[in-house]
Order: C-alpha cells, then sequence, then structure tokens
C-alpha cells in the first residue's frame, strides 16, 4: 500500500522563533482539525473524492486527488455548473484526513492514503504507454471521479511550467489584503487574466502539441477546482496543477512556497531526464531566483527561463518586491533568458528563439 506522507524539510520562515512555540501552533492547528471534523462526521457530511489531472512518464505515474467532508449544500453550491463562485467557499470545506483512497488507471489498481490534508499526490511504479488516460478516484462513501492523466512520451523534450500568480493570473501577490480579497471574496469569473499570457500558452500548446504543461504555485489546494474553472474559462491550455498546503508543520510556523517550487522541479528533473523545461513566471515574488538556481543545478533541464515583468502598478500592488531590480540572478551561460511585460512580447522573443 501507498501512502503520501507530506512534503518533508522546509525553508525556515521566521526568525528566532523556538521550536517549542511553533510544535505549539502545529499541534493546535491539529486539535482544531480533528474538532472540525468531528463534528462534521457527526452532522452526516458527506465524503468528497477530488480528483486531479495528473501525468508520469513510461514508467510511474503522478495521481493527485483530495477528499473532503462537505455538506449537502456545500456540495450544490460549488458543482462546476454553478453561476458565481465566491472564493472562500473552497476554504469552507474539511479535508478528510488519512482517508483510504482506490485508485483505477487502465488494467492497474492501487490502494492509498491520503495526508492530514487529505491529499493524494505519489508516484505510482507502472508501465504506460504515451496517451491520455482516465484515472478514476474513490474514497469510502463518495461518488467515483475521474481526470486525466498524460503519459509523456520518451522521445518528447519539451515541457512547460508556468506559475499562476501574476503569471497567468493578476492577483497582486504578496500584499496580504489584495491577496485575501482574490482568495477568499472573487469569483472566478471576476479574476482578471495576465495580458496575452492565454494566447501565448495556447502558441506552445500548438507549437509542442505533446508537451506535458504543468501549473506550479504557491496556492492551496483549496483553490484548485476554482483555479481549474478559471483556467478552462480563459483558454488556457489544459495541464496538472502543482499546489500546496497552508499552516503549520512540526517545526515551522508557515510552509515554504519557494521550497515547494523548487521540489517539484527537482522531482521534474529526476523523473523526466529527456525533457527540456520551459519555465515561465514573474518577477512579482521569486521566480527569477528559483529558475536560475534550478538552471545551475540542471542546466540540461531547461530550454528557456521565462519572467513577465509586472508593470509599475503590479509592482506597487506587490509590495515593490522586483525580484530583478533587488535581487542578483546568474543562470549558466547559454540559459535563454525572456523577459517581457505581457504575453505578447514574449511570444515574439520564443519565436525568434525557434520555440514558438
Amino acid at each position: 500500500m501507498a501512502k503520501h506522507t507530506g512534503s518533508g524539510d522546509l525553508f525556515q520562515t521566521v526568525d528566532q522563533v523556538t521550536e517549542e512555540a511553533i510544535n505549539i501552533g502545529y499541534r493546535w492547528e491539529q486539535r482544531l482539525h480533528r474538532w472540525r471534523q468531528a463534528r462534521a462526521e457527526q452532522r452526516g457530511d458527506i465524503p468528497t473524492m477530488l480528483a486531479f489531472d495528473g501525468y508520469g512518464s513510461t514508467r510511474h505515474v503522478r495521481v493527485l486527488g483530495r477528499v473532503l467532508l462537505k455538506t449537502r449544500q456545500l456540495i450544490a453550491a460549488t458543482d462546476d455548473s454553478a453561476e458565481f463562485i465566491r472564493g472562500w467557499r473552497s476554504f469552507t470545506s474539511i479535508p478528510l484526513a488519512f482517508a483510504h483512497v482506490n485508485v483505477w488507471l487502465g488494467d492497474h489498481e492501487f490502494h492509498l492514503v491520503a495526508d492530514k490534508g487529505g491529499v493524494i499526490d505519489v508516484d505510482l511504479q507502472v508501465s504506460m504507454e504515451p496517451g491520455v488516460y482516465t484515472v478514476y478516484m474513490q474514497t469510502d462513501g463518495s461518488e467515483v471521479t475521474e481526470a486525466r492523466v498524460t503519459i509523456v512520451s520518451e522521445t518528447q523534450n519539451i515541457g512547460v511550467v508556468s506559475d499562476v500568480d501574476d503569471t497567468v493570473m493578476v492577483t497582486a501577490l504578496p500584499r496580504p489584503m489584495l491577496a485575501a480579497w482574490n482568495s477568499f471574496v472573487l469569483n472566478e469569473h471576476a479574476r482578471t487574466p495576465t495580458p496575452g499570457m492565454a494566447v501565448l500558452m495556447e502558441r506552445l500548446r500548438n507549437h509542442h502539441p505533446e508537451a506535458p504543461f504543468l501549473y506550479l504555485s504557491t496556492g492551496a489546494w483549496n483553490v484548485a477546482p476554482t483555479l481549474r474553472r478559471f483556467l478552462s474559462r480563459n483558454v488556457y491550455p489544459a495541464g496538472t496543477l502543482l499546489l500546496t498546503d497552508w499552516g503549520p508543520t512540526t517545526d515551522r510556523w508557515f510552509r515554504s512556497g519557494a521550497q515547494h517550487k523548487v521540489q517539484n522541479l527537482q522531482r521534474l528533473a529526476k523523473n523526466f531526464p529527456h525533457v527540456r523545461w520551459i519555465l515561465i513566471g514573474d518577477d512579482g515574488q521569486h521566480d527569477p531566483q528559483i529558475y536560475s538556481g534550478f538552471a545551475q543545478r540542471h542546466p540540461e533541464s531547461v530550454a528557456a527561463i521565462v519572467i513577465r515583468n509586472l508593470s509599475p502598478t503590479e509592482a506597487v500592488l506587490a509590495a515593490g518586491a522586483r525580484a530583478t531590480e533587488d535581487r542578483t540572478v546568474s543562470v549558466p551561460e547559454g540559459t535563454l533568458w525572456i523577459e517581457g511585460n505581457d504575453g505578447a512580447s514574449i511570444s515574439s522573443q520564443l519565436q525568434e528563439a525557434g520555440l514558438l
């Protein structure tokens, strides 16, 4: 039986905080979660299985999903066909910790265990031919749900990894009040796509039809359904969401979003040594440093680093944190580095480099 056990050690995010104090925060969160889960089970909330699109090679498959406890009213309110979806609804669902999940993929059946946040994120050692498959997931008491899994060919040499916040969607992170407004209040109809980026991504899809597309974000798994609808509504290519979880760990008050991205990029380099990635992000947070660090460790795995420059207004809203202006970024000689304010200017540079 496979079991997902969490994300491991993370970067230090608070200064001079004692381990005892941090563990108090972690214990408090766990007690609160157990209390909420017990209350939800007592009032008859329904186990709900969410399956997310995954990917894999001919030797392994990464499957992703989440188990929640939802009231019947919340299930109806957050159905994909609902007209107006408020972001805060995504955060009222209760994860079902350590839920047992059955997974069916082709002729294979697996029995997995979710982590304490109800998340399934497991690499299955299974041989599959290249192509698109359907994965089915079910937990005790839930309906069977399905998602796509894309198996990448050994001959495919280009893939696309894109950030979300301020790269494909204007969110003005990390300013706390605006971030909270975007996450908890706005529905996906009101969220603003970044100018020209959907066209750029679709052109990349057309030029590299077999390339895997991954959306690597520091956003919480709670927003996955909303984010999936946003990408679809704004005609972004379908792809795998690689999100994270909020809250303290056993030795940290807050999880590190940078560490989450670094670990996933390392995972891609290990599992797809034949793929060179087009890494797309923005200069509002840490993407230039994360991508350049990855290029230094794995220069053979980088086709291009694409950084969207925030406009002056966006830079102010994002706390003025223009990474390329106040931090040194170095990449191996020969690494293609592209910058632009919108999808159109980036597209022309990718085209000149032969990647579009």
